[in-house]
């Protein structure tokens, strides 16, 4: 087991240093006093599993958007993962076509669309709170295009000792995690190689960097190589939101002060959709597209592996 650090939102600007010390050693870290109500969490929970528990026909109505969007029901590749999930949910409509696809009450759309706000105002906060933190303006990840997904892992006895999706760094900026607080799994894989368990911290989000956060961050920050392995038969239920990319038509690219200070750009400036394609087409899950963007691979050292202590 490992234990990643803790951020208190309420505790800066005096854990600025911590935030991005957290982002450079380790690529994660959790938050609490996030604002986000307790009671909102466990209602999203319930309606979550509600959702779930629908008719196939009624989750398959879940679709469009890019792949990784819409229904994905358990497949030979997945056979104890299932999802549901919409894409750039800031975009108008976007949450309310999710929860009618779904048949979703009245009550339950409110608590969806309330939720879906409640972490796009938190990732903007930690985007500005890295950002002072490292001397720059603030305005990372405000604007930037999200996607919302439900996962749930079908564990049983006989999948015990299973993994419920393979080892993979995710493919955005910032990862928002509503982690199974009864049921754990989740492995981060350390500087030794290993992969360790990350136990659930009940009333804390975590949050994840992924490759795009490399890239800003001029090669400083670190993505998370990581899994979810089953260890006892139970469902296991999270929420997950990926800040993905930055307002359409603007590159990924480090910001001048950070190049100025490094002597060197990294990466070259580029859209995400180029990296999307890029890990579909060629089934890259692990960093392994990062070197490809290397303005001199020679400087690059290959993919993140996982986290540094």
């Amino acid at each position: 087991m490992v234990a990643i650090p803790v951020i208190d939102l309420d505790d800066f600007p005096r854990q600025s240093k911590e935030l991005v010390e957290a982002c450079e050693k380790w690529g994660c870290f959790r938050v609490i006093n996030h604002k986000i109500p307790e009671s909102l969490l466990s209602e999203l929970k319930s309606v979550a599993q509600s959702f779930f528990d629908r008719p196939e026909e009624i989750k398959s109505r879940n679709s469009g958007g890019p792949p990784g969007s819409g229904y994905m029901p358990r497949s030979s590749d997945y056979p104890i993962y299932e999802a549901l999930g919409l894409f750039d949910i800031a975009a108008d409509d976007v949450v309310d076509t999710f929860c009618s696809q779904l048949d979703a009450t009245p009550q339950e759309r409110e608590v969806f669309k309330s939720y879906a706000n409640k972490l796009q105002e938190l990732a903007s906060e930690i985007g500005d709170k890295i950002e002072e933190g490292m001397g720059l303006s603030s305005g990372l990840l405000r604007g930037w295009t999200c996607q919302l997904r439900l996962n749930k892992y079908h564990f049983t006895e006989e999948t015990v000792g299973s993994l419920g999706v393979p080892p993979h760094t995710d493919p955005g900026f910032l990862t928002v995690l509503q982690e199974d607080d009864a049921i754990g799994g989740l492995q981060f894989k350390d500087d030794s190689g290993n992969f360790v368990d990350v136990d659930p911290l009940p009333g804390s989000i975590l949050l994840q960097l992924g490759d795009i956060a490399k890239v800003w961050s001029n090669g400083r920050f670190r993505p998370v190589l990581h899994r979810v392995a089953c260890y006892e038969a139970a469902t296991r239920f999270s929420v997950v939101m990926f800040v993905l990319a930055p307002p359409k038509g603007k590159p990924i690219e480090a910001p001048p002060e950070l190049v100025e200070s490094d002597g060197y750009r990294l990466y070259r400036p580029f859209e995400y959709q180029e990296m999307r394609n890029l890990r579909q087409s060629v089934k890259y899950r692990a960093g392994e597209a990062l070197p490809l963007f290397a303005v001199d691979q020679a400087t690059d050292g290959g993919a993140a592996t996982g986290l540094s202590n």
